[in-house]
């Protein structure tokens, strides 16, 4: 072919303006459980829009690899279709027809060593073909029981280490299921490859708002001298969800929202959000910070989990005006299901900066709306000198840091109603991304399959970082599997159980969703 997909972009387009088009070595995107739902909706959509930004590298391939039987031209149909139902933006047609040439396919079991055998041929085909080494960056895009088999398989077939190209992996959340499993799955993986090769993917910091958390602190000079014990009362925390489990439930039931929610995207944004300033912006000194805000949190005591932490499941109820069944009633939950769909708990940060500001998360199906975001409130002034007036307006001022669905940053003042009397109330000044930059930004999964592509692991969790994690929910997980008592419930289409309220400070309540 004459074109190459970094040629074939069109002209200059103010949505590429946050993709960096620093060179990509050529790469080869193994994807593993292609022909399901998340390569479906989100990783072929992914890779197209970064071939309408020209942001691939020149010489590139993708290839599919499942269970299922499918010829190449198949395969192409798929991702063809998942392009143009997913994609945030309508498919260029010479971009997609391009991008659909270099696709690809390999049918066959993940345990299947013969699989394996087909995929080291058609790689070495491409590399033949091109008459160059592809850097092969292998996705497992499927269930957590096959991460283990695929990994080792690779190993075995010598397709974790290259002389002439630099070989990664992207590993799909959830990371094992408890601390255990977890040490257990990093140690299998590194068995076979090096750290410096994996990539733990969490598609939560891949978006802007949590990419710009660290540009909000350290950029800006009005923020870190109050971003300590000083001067914020507590934190929240949201990941709230609309929908129910859909048809998830296979998976869902298994895991449930403290594994699926808090483990992972919650406690990441929370390191985030309070780590020391590092040295750089770059992969060791970020994750090095990070990490030890993780391992700051002290787990709970057995005796605490009922006080610190509520679990809850939607009922039956209403959403978007329409009748919603319970999660018991869902298809394919049994009847018999511990799983909780919404968690709330209260978290501590035992260090100098932290110490003694609590931490409120919460995570939720069936809620009222769809919201994450981070609110932080700074303590209420000492003194009120409204007292001739109206001082009923008067709040804390609050950060809100939005992740989802609308991007952005809003800050909370108290000002003056205009007239007469001393009146006030608070006003919000917001920075949107929308309308600040007039585009849409990309989708998380484009800038982390492109990092990968780049070698770096910045945005990405490191083995230290899952461990201690899962240490910090392993006592609330444990607590939970030995307690045979009643579950609470919520209706659909609420803001969650009232045993959340529990968890707060007197005078404090839950931001309204």
């Amino acid at each position: 072919m004459t074109d190459t997909l970094a040629e074939s972009s069109p002209a200059e387009n103010p949505l590429a303006a946050g993709l960096e088009r620093t060179p990509v070595a050529p790469t080869t995107l193994v994807i593993f459980g292609a022909s399901g739902d998340l390569a479906r909706r989100k990783l072929l959509p992914a890779v197209y829009n970064l071939a309408h930004e020209g942001a691939l590298p020149e010489r590139f391939n993708v290839i599919g690899m499942s269970r299922r039987e499918l010829s190449d031209e198949e395969f192409r149909a798929q991702v063809g279709r998942a392009v143009e139902e997913h994609s945030r933006r309508p498919p260029d047609p010479h971009v997609l027809r391009l991008l659909l040439e270099r696709a690809s396919y390999v049918p066959g079991a993940f345990d299947d060593p013969d699989a394996f055998g087909r995929l080291a041929e058609t790689l070495a085909a491409r590399d033949e073909e091109a008459g160059t080494a592809f850097n092969p960056v292998f996705y497992l895009s499927t269930a957590p029981s096959f991460f283990e088999p695929i990994v080792e398989a690779l190993g075995a077939h010598g397709l974790d280490r290259r002389p002439d190209a630099d070989v990664r992996v992207v590993i799909e959340k959830p990371f094992g299921r408890d601390l255990a499993s977890a040490r257990a799955l990093n140690a299998a993986v590194l068995r076979v490859f090096e750290e410096r090769q994996v990539y733990r993917i969490d598609h939560y910091l891949g978006k802007e708002t949590v990419q710009n958390m660290m540009v909000l602190r350290f950029a800006n000079g009005i923020f870190e001298p109050l971003w300590n014990r000083q001067f914020i009362d507590h934190v929240q925390i949201t990941a709230a969800e609309d929908i129910g489990i859909g048809t998830r439930a296979g998976y869902y039931d298994s895991a449930g929202a403290l594994r699926d929610i808090v483990q992972s995207h919650l406690l990441q944004l929370l390191s985030i959000l309070c780590m020391e300033p590092p040295v750089s912006l770059t992969a060791g000194p970020v994750r090095d910070e990070k990490a030890k805000v993780l391992r700051s949190m002290v787990p709970m005591l057995p005796e605490e989990v009922p006080g610190r932490a509520v679990r809850a499941r939607y009922g039956p109820g209403f959403s978007e005006g329409l009748p919603a069944a319970g999660y018991l009633e869902e298809e394919g939950v049994p009847e018999d299901s511990r799983t909780e769909t919404f968690v709330a708990a209260r978290l501590d940060v035992q260090n100098w900066r932290w110490s003694g500001v609590p931490f409120y998360l919460r995570a939720g199906k069936r809620l009222t709306r769809q919201a994450t975001e981070i609110a932080v409130t700074l303590k209420p002034v000492p003194h009120l000198a409204f007292q001739e007036g109206d001082a009923s307006g008067v709040r804390p001022n609050q950060l809100i840091l939005s992740v989802q669905p609308n991007e952005g940053v809003s800050l909370s003042l108290v000002t003056k109603i205009p007239g007469a009397k001393s009146r006030v109330r608070p006003v919000n000044m917001e920075f949107l991304y929308g309308t600040s930059f007039l585009s849409q930004s990309p989708e998380a999964y484009e800038r982390l399959i492109l990092d990968t592509m780049r070698g770096d692991p910045t945005l990405f969790a490191r083995n230290d970082e899952v461990e201690a994690a899962w240490a910090v929910v392993d006592p609330i997980l444990s607590s939970w599997g030995g307690d045979g008592g009643p579950i609470p419930t919520y209706p659909a289409g609420t803001a969650g159980p009232r045993e959340a309220d529990a968890l707060l400070e007197p005078g404090v309540g839950w931001r309204p969703l």
